[in-house]
């Protein structure tokens, strides 16, 4: 008798602070993401400067995109990601685009489509975001966005300003 394969998915996490020593929060962050149970951390880019989406009353970003590999549905996994956000001082105050310590967003989840109260997956808005496409870019370069095509030809089709690479992958 073969034991019974568990099937995994791939998931796609984009990292971003810009309160509270920026640097520090996505480095602790990438930490955290390999203690999710059930989930094998596969890579992370490398750290982006971004300038604020929403107000520009608000210190700069510092920006991340990461890869899993994970047996827990997109609901648990989201879970675990909001865990790591309150452990790190994440306030959820309904300010939409304003200051946070820890922003980790599940981007992309297999090849899941969905939209709920919960979650919305891929994530919307990933298409229009230099700050997550490009990390995305450097770590994936050949993904097929669920719904919206292939990265590089979305990529194409947005501006690179405002950002600027902080810190390579190793």
């Amino acid at each position: 008798m073969q034991p019974e394969m568990i099937a995994t998915t791939r998931a796609y996490i984009g990292l971003g602070s810009n309160l509270n020593n920026p640097y520090k929060q996505i480095k602790q962050a990438l930490s955290a993401l390999k203690t999710i149970p059930k989930t094998e951390f596969i890579s992370h880019s490398s750290l982006y400067q971004s300038t604020p989406m929403g107000p520009q009353d608000q210190p700069n970003y510092i920006n991340a995109a990461a890869i899993l590999e994970t047996t827990l549905d997109a609901n648990t996994l989201l879970t675990h990601l909001q865990s790591i956000e309150n452990q790190q001082g994440r306030e959820r105050n309904g300010d939409h685009w304003g200051a946070r310590t820890l922003d980790l967003d599940l981007l992309i989840y297999g090849e899941i489509q969905q939209k709920n109260i919960k979650l919305t997956l891929p994530h919307p808005g990933l298409h229009l975001r230099n700050f997550v496409l490009t990390p995305l870019n450097e770590i994936a370069p050949n993904l097929e966005i669920p719904g919206l095509g292939n990265l590089q030809k979305i990529i194409n089709n947005i501006s690179a300003d405002g950002l600027q690479i902080l810190e390579k992958a190793p």
